[in-house]
């Protein structure tokens, strides 16, 4: 029997080796990136604005030269708008005692006057949200010259205007092409100025207005003067001399006036990246080319509140064009005549140039843009009223109530414009909501229109007591307004952007 060896145990297999777990490693994330313009000196004074660090100093040197650029430019536009919409009032007293006078020579009626004023309002209501696309579509300088080129050409042929309907068809066309101007400046300086910038910045465009209306009765006395020079009337004198400065501007405009502050090429890198960040807490979503959809628009217009704010301007809007219009009308009745009723307008445009200013400032500087624009309307509507109630030969007494009225109407303005603009949250609402005000404020100057009836001078009690009715309701508008807002902050959540009371 053969010998058997004996087994040897199989070795054991090994098993699978699993690696054993790692234990992480602590990785420091990397520092929130800074952004430093300018390395600021020991006694200047810096600002975290979210990650990025805002030398104060410099921000301060780059708003001056945004002022120097954008703020005398716009004044000078608005304030050759106003002249040019509004000269038709000082046309109208010239030399009326005249064959030749404009209301003579084109034969005009009084009813047929008021129409002339209606219809140049008609494409505010129309064209100014298509004007905002359009400045979207263009550049703000390429556009802002061609409304500039158009209403000056359309006052200056005014000059060779022979009858009612020729009068008609160029208020309307110098009214198409205003009607784009005013929203498109509102939009335009979101794009450069921060909310507690805005106000001060609108208030000196708005202002140009009443300064506007100062020079246009200084003007007018002037034209009287070389009534019949070359062969031209005084009010034929009067368009030509206000209509040609806008045509002139339009080439300036054109070729010097700011786009947008990533395109500033006047401006180092540097500064456009600063004139871009500083404004991130409130624009970095409206920039120059953010893109504007249906659906946002399609809010904007869903946004109840916003028509609480239409509402508002519209109601200062009465007592805002009804003074612009018959300012001359209203003095004539005060016993002024002639060359005297030309020089009186002045002192209350003059004022209330000053007072929109000091108001407008006061309203950045202690960011109380709703506070100003009520105390404003009130005070403008109870200087109305009284203004009605006094006795028709208390002249003294009403040129004052005139001043004042004057004063307070445009005071609010600039501050209720900027209270809009701090609540509108993206480009869809800034870009709609914006001339869409205007528009409905376009409503309260119609309604201005027909308030001061020459059948009831001189004490016009429907055009005073109208202004202070209207004046008053836009206070309590704004007052609800205050309360909306104040209750929508109550109940934001966390890290929400507040709204402006």
């Amino acid at each position: 029997m053969p010998t058997m060896r004996p087994l040897r145990p199989l070795p054991p297999r090994p098993l699978p080796l699993r690696p054993l777990p790692v234990p992480p490693v602590p990785v420091e994330s990397p520092p929130s990136p800074t952004f430093s313009f300018y390395k600021p000196c020991d006694d200047e004074e810096i600002i975290i604005e979210d990650e990025y660090t805002i030398d104060i100093a410099a921000e301060r040197r780059l708003l001056r030269r945004m002022d120097l650029r954008v703020v005398p430019t716009s004044i000078l536009i608005s304030a050759l708008g106003f002249l040019a919409r509004f000269n038709i009032g000082n046309a109208r007293i010239l030399k009326d005692d005249n064959d030749h006078s404009l209301l003579r020579i084109a034969d005009l009626t009084d009813h047929q006057f008021l129409i002339l004023l209606v219809v140049f309002l008609v494409p505010f209501t129309v064209f100014e949200t298509p004007s905002n696309y359009m400045l979207k579509h263009f550049s703000p300088p390429h556009w802002f010259a061609i409304l500039l080129l158009g209403w000056g050409a359309s006052t200056m042929i005014m000059a060779a205007s022979r009858s009612y309907g020729t009068l008609i068809g160029l208020r309307f066309l110098l009214s198409s092409f205003e009607a784009g101007f005013f929203p498109g400046m509102i939009y335009f300086l979101t794009f450069w100025y921060r909310l507690e910038e805005r106000g001060l910045r609108l208030s000196l465009i708005i202002a140009s207005a009443p300064l506007g209306g100062a020079f246009g009765g200084s003007i007018a006395y002037g034209v009287e003067f070389i009534n019949g020079a070359r062969g031209l009337e005084a009010w034929q004198w009067l368009f030509i001399i206000e209509g040609a400065p806008s045509c002139f501007l339009a080439i300036i405009v054109y070729l010097f006036f700011p786009s947008y502050p990533e395109r500033a090429s006047w401006l180092s890198s540097r500064d456009r990246d600063l004139a871009i960040v500083r404004l991130n807490q409130e624009t970095s979503k409206s920039l120059g080319h953010a893109r504007i959809t249906w659906d946002g628009a399609k809010s904007t217009i869903k946004d109840w509140r916003l028509y609480l704010h239409y509402i508002v301007f519209t109601a200062t809007s009465v007592a805002f064009s009804s003074i612009s219009l018959f300012a001359p009308t209203i003095v004539d009745g005060l016993g002024y005549r002639g060359l005297d009723a030309q020089l009186f307008i002045v002192p209350p445009f003059a004022v209330a140039f000053v007072v929109t200013v000091a108001m407008s400032w006061a309203a950045d500087r202690y960011r109380a843009w709703s506070m100003c624009a009520m105390v404003s309307m009130i005070l403008a509507g109870i200087t109305f009223i009284i203004h009605g109630s006094l006795p028709r030969t208390s002249f003294e007494a009403r040129y004052t109530m005139l001043c004042l009225g004057t004063m307070f109407s445009y005071a609010g303005s600039p501050s209720l414009l900027a209270w809009l603009t701090g609540n509108l949250r993206d480009t869809n609402a800034t870009t709609l909501a914006i001339p869409m005000n205007v528009a409905f404020g376009a409503s309260g100057q119609m309604i201005g229109i027909f308030l001061y009836r020459s059948n009831e001078a001189p004490g016009y009690l429907t055009g005073h007591y109208t202004n202070g009715a209207a004046l008053l309701v836009g206070a309590v508008g704004v007052g609800i307004l205050r309360v909306i807002y104040a209750r929508r902050n109550r109940e934001l959540g966390v890290g929400q952007s507040p709204w402006i009371v």
